[in-house]
């Protein structure tokens, strides 16, 4: 097994125009479509958390332990990693929960207040409420923080920014952090542009490409370096898992981890239709299938997918559909039948979905420019800074504004190489 640490890695244990007819929504109980080969392994992945349980055990034994985790962290067969470390006899003595709760079923945005899990009887205290970082009396009753959560390998997602709170506090603390890391799901493809430090904030917390092809446990060490933390930091990496699988690949269970991302289809695709979240039109919130397809009342899906099909984003086709969004939780659209183009992967190994939200953006920008409704201020903060904002403006193509941003995604490969786990 290999442990990475702070020192490196070593060894040890207008009036709208015309639109076309509206199609019948899709039936929601119809499988989802996985029209692509699915490479297995002869032997599933260990997650960190066995790989602690099974091979370093004595890097917890004996000490109080709080977990940051959530419905996320389990094993290869499903059981909870609060179950597990209660079994093997280690001494949790608190819970931590990011954004959607330990349970993962609190809405996006929506405040976690702390609470008691009811089967263990332990204190969750929530650091997407009242506070984003544990205080000196949620860890005073503890010795080392493990982390497990599942990252979704785009870089909006808050639970990288949680975790660095975890770091930071423990820091202060003098307590060490042990991230226990999971595979990539959505594997090592590094496709999109780069945050502007300056830019930073929950949803993009670090440097780093919209899909960065990384996982927690190595943008957590990024973080010790691009921030400069003091953290007592060791990563255990997932045993087995190679950067050019995806998450069926691994043979580990699937969990959704929010209520809006409901499938490993819902994943590819996310860190590009992330941005839509910016504009007047809907995700799919609310919807059979939310961050598969988009969707607006005056939406010519027609004439959108005609300008989409033309330039051919690679790995994907485009369906024209309605749907109604129910309780969509942004507020977008509530009950109201949507004119919708769905998303539907064929080729992940192909895909580039930030390619691909570009085409889409710059479609429906030239067909209806004066109801696209990018906000400003939020759109910014997911794309990372105003220089997406202001291409688009300006017309300029998705494929030069996807060229310009390779040089930044150079520096960037570079960075990160001595944090890298996994071949």
């Amino acid at each position: 097994m290999l442990l990475a640490s702070l020192g490196g890695v070593v060894c040890g244990p207008s009036a709208p125009p015309p639109s076309p007819a509206p199609l019948p929504e899709p039936d929601p109980t119809r499988p989802l479509e996985r029209p692509f080969p699915i490479e297995r392994l002869d032997r599933p992945v260990r997650p960190g958390l066995e790989v602690v349980l099974s091979d370093s055990a004595h890097l917890i034994r004996g000490l109080r332990v709080g977990l940051l985790s959530n419905q996320s962290g389990i094993d290869r067969q499903g059981q909870s990693g609060v179950d597990l470390l209660l079994q093997a006899g280690v001494r949790l003595t608190a819970l931590f929960s990011p954004e959607h709760g330990f349970r993962g079923a609190a809405a996006p945005g929506e405040a976690v207040a702390s609470s008691v899990d009811p089967a263990s009887g332990l204190p969750i205290y929530s650091l997407y409420g009242r506070t984003s970082s544990p205080t000196p009396q949620m860890l005073e009753g503890v010795d080392v923080m493990l982390v497990d959560l599942q990252d979704v390998g785009a870089r909006y997602y808050t639970w990288l920014a949680t975790a660095v709170e975890v770091m930071k506090a423990a820091a202060e603390q003098g307590k060490r952090v042990i991230l226990l890391d999971r595979p990539n799901p959505i594997g090592g493809a590094v496709q999109g542009n780069v945050l502007d430090p300056a830019h930073a904030s929950a949803v993009g917390r670090l440097a780093v490409s919209m899909r960065h092809g990384m996982t927690l446990g190595e943008l957590a060490l990024l973080a010790l370096r691009d921030l400069s933390l003091t953290t007592d930091l060791l990563v255990v990496p997932a045993d087995g898992w190679r950067r050019d699988q995806d998450f069926v690949a691994t043979g580990l269970p699937f969990v959704p981890p929010s209520p809006n991302l409901r499938d490993l289809e819902a994943l590819y695709h996310y860190p590009g239709l992330c941005l839509f979240e910016a504009t007047a039109l809907s995700v799919g919130r609310g919807s059979d299938a939310p961050f598969r397809q988009i969707g607006a009342p005056w939406l010519d899906s027609s004439a959108v997918l005609a300008r989409v099909r033309a330039a051919a984003p690679a790995g994907v086709r485009f369906e024209s559909l309605t749907f109604t969004p129910r309780n969509p939780g942004d507020g977008k659209h509530p009950d109201t039948p949507l004119r919708g183009i769905r998303l539907v992967l064929t080729d992940p190994a192909a895909y580039d979905p930030t390619f691909t939200a570009l085409v889409l953006l710059d479609a429906v920008r030239a067909v209806h420019p004066d109801r696209i409704g990018i906000d400003p201020p939020r759109f910014d903060r997911l794309a990372g800074g105003p220089t997406l904002r202001q291409a688009l403006s300006a017309g300029i193509g998705p494929a030069e504004i996807e060229a310009g941003w390779r040089d930044d995604r150079r520096v960037f490969l570079e960075r990160r190489r001595a944090v890298l786990l996994y071949p």
